[in-house]
C-alpha cells in the first residue's frame, strides 16, 4: 500500500488485530455478534452495525494514539518481539557475530538506561561543536553532506539511491525536497486553531532542546524563531502532497550540468562525491523549484542562521535517544500532535527499534519461533486465486477496449509477490554493535544504511529485496517492482487463520492481496507498464472513463467527514480508496470460486457473503484520539477506518443483496451511481 511508516504505525495498509494460538482459534468465534451492534440497520450505518460493541468496549489505550484490529495485532507481536530480544540480551554467551549475540547486544544496550543517564547529550557534543567552526556558505553545504553521511539526518534535502522510474533495471541518484520538521507543510503556512497550536508546541520544543544543549533562555527562544523562518520558507519551495502524487511532475532528469545552471551556488559535481557519489552525470530531481529555492536561501539566509538551523537538525534527530529530559521533551510533543496520554513503555519502544534497526537480524528469529509454513502455503494458493479472479474481472470490464485489457493483464501477468519472509538475509557486514553504546549502535546503522544505499548505483537492480521485516504488520505493492508483499506479521487474526472458513480469509487477506494488485491499477501505479516502467499502455479513450471514475469515488470520499466539519481529502487517499474497492470486488470473485462460497449455508447466524463482508468490517474497526485523527486526515493517504469499511461495500452489488439494503437505507447507492472500476 504505499504508507511507509505512519512511519510505523500505519504502514502502507492501514490495519493490524489480535493474534492467537492455533488450540485457542478452534473454538474462536471469527464473526462474533457479541462484537456488533445489532440495533443499527446495516444499511443505515454498517460500520456500527459490524462493530459497534467492540468499539464501545475498546477504547485507545493511553499508550496509544488508536486502537483498532491493526493495533491488537501489532501489539501481539511487539510482545512476541520482546521475547526474543530479552532472551538473545540474557544470553551473553552466544558467539560473538551471531544472528542472537548481535540481536541481544542491541537491544541490551538500548535498555541500558543508566549508561544512557549518565551520557546527557554527550554523544552529540563534538557534532554540536563542529557545527561552531562553519566560516561560510560553502562550509554550510559541507556540514549538509557530512551530516548525511555520517548518520546524522538528512537537513535541507533528501539524496538517496532509487530505481530509474522510466528505466528500472537501473539505479540512479534521486534528490528530493525537504527541510522541514512538522508533518505537512500546512502547518506552517495555514492559521487554524489547529496549525497554531502545533506550531506553539513545536516552538516549545525547540526551545527545551536548546536550553537543555546551553543556550540561556533569551538565545533558546530567539535560535526557535531562526529555525522556525527557515523551515517555513522550506515549506513554502515545497510540492504539495496531491503533486507529489503524480509520478511525471517529480520525475525530472537533468544532468549535473542541468542541475548546475538552476543552482548557481551549487556545485553538484562537488557536492556529489562529498555525499559519497562519483562517476554520476545524470540525477532524478523530484522538484526542481525546491532545489533553486534552496539556492536563493544560501544567499539570503546568514551563515549563523544556518548554523542554527543545523544544530537543531542534530538534537532533533537525537533526542529520543539522549538522557530521560530530552526524551521527556520529545514525548511532549509528540503528545501535543497525536494527543497520546503517555509515553509508550521503553522495552516496546526499543524492541520495535530493534527490528526497524536490525530487522533482518530479528527477523530470522522471529521466522524460526512464530512463523508457520502452513500459513504461507495457505496464502500462496489464495494468490493464485487472486491473481484469476482480477483476470476475470479485466476481462469482464465493459468500459474498457481490448486493447488497453490485454496491457492490463500482461501487468497482471508480470506481478510477483512475497510472502512471509526474504529469501536472502541481510547480513549487516560491517556494521558494528557495542552492547555499551547505545547511541553509537544507532550512528553506526545509519552509516550502514547510507553505504548500502549509496553502493548500489552501478549494480543490478535487486527485485528479490523484501522491504519490509517479517514481524510487519503490513503489506505493500511496488510499482517500479510490480510486486506484492505480505510479511509474517499480517499472516494472522483477523486477516488470516487457517482455521478459519473461506468467507473469513478471503473478506480478510483475500481483500488485503487484492488491494495490493489493485494498487498496480490506480491512479498512480496504473501509470507503470508490466516491467514497473513508468509508460502508458492506455488508450487515450479508456484513460478518460478510468479517469471519470477516479473522479466519482474522489467525490465520494470527499463527502465523508471526521471530526465533524473536517472532511476526507478525496485525491490524497484515491490510491488507497482504488485499492479497497478493486481489492474487494477481487476478493469476493475469488471467494464465489470456493465451494462456500457457492453455498448459503449459515455459520453462526450468518451466510457465507454476510460473513465475508463482516471479517472486512472488522478489520478496519477502531478508535482514534481526536488529535491522531485531525492530523492524519492530512497526512495519511488512507481514509479513515469508518469509511474504508463502507466505501467499497457501498459500491457492490453483493453487498445490497447479503444485507438487503433498499431505498431509504441511508447508505443506499442506486445501481447506477455505483462505482465499478476493476
Amino acid at each position: 500500500m504505499k504508507y511507509q511508516n505512519l512511519k510505523r504505525y500505519f504502514a502502507a495498509l492501514g490495519i493490524v488485530a489480535a493474534g492467537f494460538s492455533a488450540n485457542a482459534q478452534t473454538t474462536k468465534k471469527f464473526i462474533d455478534p457479541a462484537n456488533m451492534d445489532l440495533s443499527v440497520k446495516p444499511g443505515d450505518d454498517f460500520y456500527t452495525y459490524a462493530s459497534g460493541n467492540w468499539i464501545k468496549n475498546n477504547p485507545v489505550p493511553a499508550k496509544e494514539t488508536r486502537w483498532g484490529s491493526f493495533n491488537e495485532l501489532r501489539d501481539f507481536n511487539i510482545n512476541a518481539v520482546k521475547t526474543l530480544v530479552e532472551d538473545a540480551a540474557a544470553n551473553k554467551s552466544a558467539p560473538a557475530g551471531s544472528v542472537k549475540r548481535r540481536v541481544g547486544d542491541f537491544f541490551a544496550a538500548a535498555m541500558d538506561t543508566v549508561a544512557i543517564e549518565k551520557l546527557g547529550y554527550t554523544p552529540i557534543k563534538a557534532d554540536l561543536e563542529k557545527i561552531k567552526q562553519i566560516k561560510d556558505i560553502q562550509g554550510v553545504l559541507d556540514q549538509v553532506a557530512y551530516m548525511r553521511v555520517n548518520g546524522l539526518g538528512a537537513p535541507m534535502l533528501g539524496v538517496g539511491v532509487g530505481q530509474d522510474r522510466k528505466n528500472v533495471n537501473k539505479y540512479m541518484v534521486n534528490i528530493g525536497q525537504g527541510g522541514t520538521t512538522l508533518p505537512d507543510r500546512d502547518y506552517y503556512l495555514k492559521d487554524d486553531t489547529r496549525s497554531v497550536k502545533i506550531r506553539e508546541a513545536y516552538n516549545t520544543y525547540m526551545t527545551t532542546l536548546f536550553s537543555l544543549t546551553g543556550s540561556t533562555p533569551e538565545v533558546a527562544k530567539q535560535k526557535a524563531e531562526t529555525v522556525f523562518k527557515i523551515e517555513k520558507q522550506f515549506a513554502e519551495a515545497q510540492m504539495s502532497r496531491l503533486e507529489m502524487r503524480d509520478p511525471y511532475a517529480t520525475y525530472n532528469k537533468l544532468t549535473v550540468a542541468e542541475l548546475n545552471k538552476k543552482t548557481p551556488d551549487i556545485n553538484w559535481a562537488t557536492f556529489l562525491p562529498k555525499f559519497k557519489i562519483k562517476g554520476q552525470d545524470t540525477l532524478l530531481v523530484s522538484s526542481p523549484k525546491f532545489l533553486a529555492s534552496v539556492d536563493g536561501m544560501l544567499k539570503s539566509v546568514s551563515v549563523a542562521d544556518w548554523k542554527t538551523y543545523l544544530e537543531w537538525n542534530i538534537l532533533k534527530g537525537s533526542a529520543g535517544s539522549l538522557s530521560s529530559p530530552f526524551v521527556k521533551a520529545s514525548f511532549a510533543f509528540t503528545q501535543a500532535q497525536t494527543g497520546q496520554k503517555i509515553q509508550t513503555p521503553r522495552w516496546q519502544r526499543m524492541s520495535s527499534l530493534t527490528d526497524g534497526t536490525i530487522g533482518e537480524l530479528l527477523g530470522q528469529l522471529y521466522v524460526a519461533k512464530y512463523f508457520k509454513p502452513e500459513a504461507k502455503a495457505r496464502m500462496d494458493a489464495m494468490i493464485v486465486n487472486l491473481r484469476k479472479a482480477f483476470e476475470i474481472r479485466i476481462n469482464g470490464l465493459e468500459w474498457m477496449s481490448a486493447e488497453t485489457k490485454k496491457k492490463a493483464l500482461e501487468k497482471l501477468a508480470a506481478f510477483k509477490s512475497k510472502v512471509g519472509y526474504t529469501t536472502k538475509w541481510e547480513t549487516y557486514t560491517g556494521l558494528e554493535i557495542n552492547r555499551n553504546t547505545y547511541f553509537q549502535n544507532l550512528r553506526n546503522a545509519s552509516v550502514w544504511g547510507y553505504n548500502e544505499n549509496v553502493n548500489r548505483l552501478g549494480k543490478p537492480v535487486d527485485r528479490n529485496r523484501f522491504g519490509m521485516t517479517p514481524p510487519t504488520v503490513n503489506a505493500s505493492y511496488s510499482p517500479t517492482m510490480n510486486d506484492i508483499t505480505f510479511p509474517a506479521g499480517i499472516l494472522q487474526f483477523p486477516f488470516f487463520d487457517p482455521n478459519a472458513d473461506d468467507a473469513v480469509n478471503y473478506g480478510g487477506i483475500g481483500a488485503v492481496i487484492g488491494h495490493e494488485m489493485s494498487h498496480g491499477f490506480d491512479d498512480s501505479g496504473s501509470q507503470y507498464d508490466a516491467a514497473g516502467n513508468l509508460k502508458n499502455w492506455w488508450t487515450a479513450e479508456d484513460k478518460a472513463k478510468f479517469d471519470a471514475k477516479t473522479k466519482a469515488l474522489g467525490e465520494q470520499f470527499d463527502a465523508y467527514t471526521v471530526l465533524d466539519t473536517v472532511h476526507v481529502i478525496g485525491k490524497l487517499t484515491m490510491g488507497e480508496n482504488i485499492g479497497d474497492l478493486g481489492g474487494l470486488n477481487a476478493a469476493y470473485t475469488a471467494f464465489k470460486m470456493t465451494k462456500q462460497g457457492q453455498s448459503n449455508e449459515k455459520i453462526d447466524g450468518y451466510t457465507p457473503d454476510q460473513r465475508f463482508f463482516l471479517s472486512w468490517a472488522q478489520v478496519w474497526r477502531g478508535n482514534i484520539l481526536p488529535e491522531s485523527a485531525a492530523q492524519l486526515i492530512k497526512t495519511d493517504p488512507h481514509s479513515p477506518g469508518p469509511y474504508r469499511t463502507i466505501g467499497a461495500p457501498v459500491n457492490m452489488d453483493a453487498w445490497y443483496t447479503a444485507f438487503d439494503v433498499k431505498p431509504g437505507d441511508k447508505l443506499y447507492k442506486k445501481p447506477e451511481d455505483r462505482i465499478r472500476m476493476w
